[in-house]
Parts: C-alpha cells; structure tokens; sequence
C-alpha cells in the first residue's frame, strides 16, 4: 500500500517504524498487534524484505544457514515452511518474508515507495515529526528505526563515468530484466557481494573481467538441499531450537570452539580446517575450528597459512594465484562461497589487481587504467560495499532534544546504548544500530524488539512522555565494548566492521564483541535495576517547566 498519495499530512501514530525488512516488519508486529498501538511502517521499496527487496543480482544468497536465519516468534511458520536449500537463493527468502507478512497482515499498516528524509524532536508535544521525500509531515510518540546495517550502497566516482556508452549497474539496485548473456562485463569489488556474482556471472558472460583492491579469503559456502536433521529438529521442539541458539556467542546455528589452536597438534590444526573447508559455511570456519582465531596472532595465521595453501592448489596459474592471495589478518566478516577461486581458471575470466593498477577513468568504451591499459567492455557493475552500521541512519535528517543533529553527535566518534537508544534522542530506537552484538541478524532482532517494546510499554505504564538512556550510561557502554573488541583482531584490520572502507568514516569499533548470550545478560541486569542509566521525561501539560525534561533517572 502506498499512502503517500493519499496524504500522510496532519497522520498521529503512536508508534512509526522505518523500514519492512527483517527488522522493521517484526517491529511492527509487535507493536501493532502485542502492544495494540497504533502503528504504521514506512519503507523506501515496494515491497517488503529490506535487503532482501533490493539486492537481486545474480547468485544473491544468504551466507547463513536457512534454519538461523528466520524468524522464531510464529513457531507454526517454523514448522511448516519448508526451506528448499542449506543457503537460499534471494528469491525464495523474499518468498519467506512475504508470506510472514501476509499471514500477519502486515502489508495493510506498510507505506511502501515512503520515504522518511527528516525527523525533529517536538519537546512541547514529547513527539517526532517525520517528513516523507514527497514533503508530507506526520507525528509519532515513537520511533523505530529498522533500518538495516548494510543498506546504505557505497559508489565510488571515477572521471568519465558519463562517457561510458554501455550498461552500469550497482549490486544493490539489480534490474529484474538484466540479461548479461554473451557481454563482456567488469565487476569492480570482491566483498560478499562480489564474489558471489562472479561466480555466478561467469557461467554466462562472454568475459569477465574482476577488479580487485583487496585480496579475501573466501571458503566454501557448502550449498546444497537443507537438511533433513535440522528440520526434524526445527519441527520437534521450535522453542527450544531459538533458546539453544541465543545461548551462543554469535547466533549463527552451531557453539563456538571452545579449543584452542595452540592446544592441538599441526596435524590436527590441518584436518580440522580441512573438515571445515568441506562442510562450509565461512562463520563456522572463523568461529567454530578454534577458540582463538580472531583473538590470536598465531591461531590466525593458522586459518590464513591453510586458505591460501588452497588456493595455490585451486588456481592454475600462479600469477593469478599469488594476486588472489590474501597478506592481512583473517579478521572480516567471513566470506564463503562455493567455487571462488575455482572460476578463475575459466578461459573468460580476468583477474585485475586495481590496487597495483588502480582505475584511471572511464572511457566510451570502457575503464582505462594508470598504467594505460584499456579494458573493453559492455557493462560495468559496482559491487562496491556499504556504508555499514550508521549509514542509513545519517541518511535521514533527524534533530533530537535541543536541536541536536545526529550528524553532528556521530561526526567525530558514533556513540549508542546497547545498538538501542541515543542520549539526546528520547522515544527514538534503533534495531541492530551501533554497538548490537556482533552476531547473525533475524533472531536478535526479535529480542531487541522485545526489550523496545517493553520499554515503551513501561513509558505508557508510568504516563511518562518520554524515555531516553543518559549520556553517562552510553559512554559507559561504549568503553566497555571498545575494551573488549581491542582484544580482537577486527581492531587491527580494516573493513565495514570499523568503518574503514568508507573515506573520512570514524574508524573505530562499532560492536559488542563479548557474546550474544552476556549481551542478553548485560541488557536484563539494566532492565532489572530499573531501566538503569535511562530517564523518563513527564508527559507534556503535566509541568510546563519541565517540559519531557528527565525528571526520573534510575541508578546510574
């Protein structure tokens, strides 16, 4: 439904949702139908399914096992859908996403092709005014925003662009009548993303030319039909399915290693990745062979020594191989997918090192580089990242108490309670925003749901007109997260997970690394205390001088 065009002017909501992919759709749910607010979403696509909406490009999958990634709250969806693949294909997750959407009747309460560009903090009323890229204005006592943390596409500009007479896509913005059949295509980027259309591309391309800055290690992803013992397992007991995953660190479907790389011998350490190698999956290859990869120097040149040993095995021809080979730590998101490095052997793919040879420019023809050479082609695609974690957020002009930018508080170093809450910004929440855990998505997301909306139920119950974390309370949180992710080696290598691919970005850490079961742990314990470090504001009316001001702040 899109209301835009029937008017969205003058519209009063208790609770206004950003976004209808994972997140935002279960926001919804709950507090529509949980809490009996009133509750309306509102999302740039034109459907449901958040990442899953835009991102179409060939071979688009998810990474994570079908089982983990879905939803948990309607334990008869999870037993009677019926995944068909391990790792499914973007179309049939999409498939998913709506039919949990119609059978909650979600899309009647979705402003779809709804753009929010602004939100300002109205302390008279204790609300949000949310303007829509069409200029209509409408209010919410609440905001939450599920946005999404890789969703805000990050494009590199090169001189020339509009001189180029062939196709130019971006990954996540894929036409659904795109046909590369027989073109000579260039694909620039190697993160997720890229390496699964490159696999992909190269069974139908004419030629393929990959443009690589940075080498990955990329292991198998271990496709093939979903299997019959985890969906028994599903369908006997769905509860204690999703208890027995929020009691792991990363919520990825398996228990992390609890031994370390040092503890066994070099021939055990190699059967060990080799077993892993076979079965795939690239979070069980980081998290699940040793205790210690992404704590340990050692450990980790380990798994690094073993993925570039196969790919001296896989690729034929050395140069090739030796360009593909990684030299930093093993300390990004894990990438796996199926015949990566084996598509380089193919006769119509061209590896490219752009970070010995970087682009120049780009011609009619196609891209040239500083060293001269031209590299003729039909289509160019940016498979090119996101600006993670805080991108969307700053993508919308939001203004909190005393004309406080979002910008202008995340200019310098982002700060965030629990990925939750902003101090400075009452009554706004963020699902999976800055300093969540570092986990798989759809059923943290539940649980952060959750604990918002009982939050806002709290609110409502003591009549107060707003809820806010102190800025002591987030700073203690941050330095707490950032002591712990300093003993990883995610601190010392650059990627999205510390904003370092995005130009002039706080490279900084932006997660909670200790685990999602002591996340839950540490978030009940300030619940318990009483919403410890938050602060309830009156509601408007009840004294003009205080205004929403706190009036109430547990223990801090």
């Amino acid at each position: 439904m899109t209301r835009e065009a029937q008017g969205l002017n003058g519209l009063e909501l208790d609770v206004a949702v950003i976004g209808a992919g994972f997140a935002g759709l279960y926001a919804l749910k709950k507090v529509r139908d949980d809490l009996d607010l009133n509750a309306q979403a509102f999302d740039d696509a034109g459907g449901v399914g958040g990442t899953w909406y835009w991102n179409r490009y060939p071979g688009c999958r998810v990474d994570t096992e079908a089982h983990v990634y879905q939803y948990s709250f309607d334990e008869t969806l999870m037993k009677e859908w019926e995944w068909s693949e391990r790792y499914p294909l973007q179309p049939e997750v999409l498939s998913y996403m709506n039919a949990v959407a119609d059978k909650h009747d979600l899309k009647r309460s979705i402003n779809f092709s709804t753009r929010i560009v602004k939100a300002e903090w109205i302390e008279d009323l204790a609300k949000w005014e949310l303007t829509t890229a069409g200029g209509q204005t409408f209010r919410a006592k609440f905001v939450i925003e599920g946005v999404g943390l890789l969703s805000s596409t990050k494009v590199p500009s090169f001189p020339g662009e509009a001189d180029f007479k062939g196709i130019v896509h971006h990954a996540a913005r894929w036409p659904d009548d795109a046909d590369l059949s027989g073109k000579r295509v260039a694909v620039i980027g190697t993160g997720s993303t890229g390496t699964q259309m490159i696999v992909e591309l190269s069974k139908s391309v004419d030629e393929l030319f990959v443009l690589q800055r940075t080498p990955q290690y990329v292991v198998p992803l271990g496709c093939g039909p979903f299997p019959e013992h985890e969906r028994a397992r599903i369908k006997e007991d769905p509860a204690a399915f999703r208890d027995w995953q929020l009691d792991t660190a990363a919520v990825f479907g398996f228990k992390e290693a609890t031994i370390s790389a040092h503890d066994v011998t070099a021939e055990e350490r190699e059967r060990v990745f080799e077993d892993a190698w076979q079965n795939g999956n690239g979070f069980a290859f980081m998290l699940n062979t040793f205790s210690d990869i992404i704590v340990d120097e050692a450990a980790n040149k380990a798994a690094t020594d073993f993925v570039r040993k196969k790919i001296s095995e896989i690729v034929d021809d050395p140069e090739t191989a030796e360009k593909l080979m990684p030299s930093d730590f093993y300390a990004k998101r894990p990438l796996a997918t199926d015949d990566y490095y084996e598509t380089f052997n193919k006769d119509n793919v061209t590896l490219v090192d752009v970070k010995e040879d970087r682009i120049d420019r780009i011609l009619a023809e196609g891209l040239k580089l500083q060293s001269g050479r031209v590299i003729e082609v039909d289509v160019i695609i940016y498979a090119t990242g996101f600006d993670a974690i805080t991108g969307n957020y700053l993508k919308i002009d939001t203004t909190g108490r005393d004309g406080l930018a979002l910008a202008d508080k995340w200019k310098d170093h982002p700060t965030a309670m629990m990925g939750l809450c902003i101090s400075g910004f009452p009554n706004m929440f963020m699902i999976f925003g800055p300093f969540s855990p570092f986990t798989s998505q759809p059923l943290v997301h539940e649980w952060q749901v959750n604990w918002i909306a009982g939050a806002i139920k709290e609110t409502l119950d003591r009549g107060a007109g707003s809820f806010e974390v102190t800025q002591k309370a987030e700073d203690e949180w941050v330095k707490a997260c950032d002591e712990v992710a300093a003993m990883t080696l995610f601190s010392k290598t650059d990627s999205w997970i510390n904003g370092s691919n995005v130009e002039g970005k706080s490279r900084q850490n932006y997660f909670y690394m200790a685990g999602m079961a002591q996340y839950m742990s540490d978030v009940k314990d300030i619940t318990d205390a009483g919403y410890k470090g938050f602060a309830f504001g009156e509601e408007p009316g009840t004294n003009a001088e205080s205004a929403t001001r706190p009036t109430s702040v547990a223990n801090s």
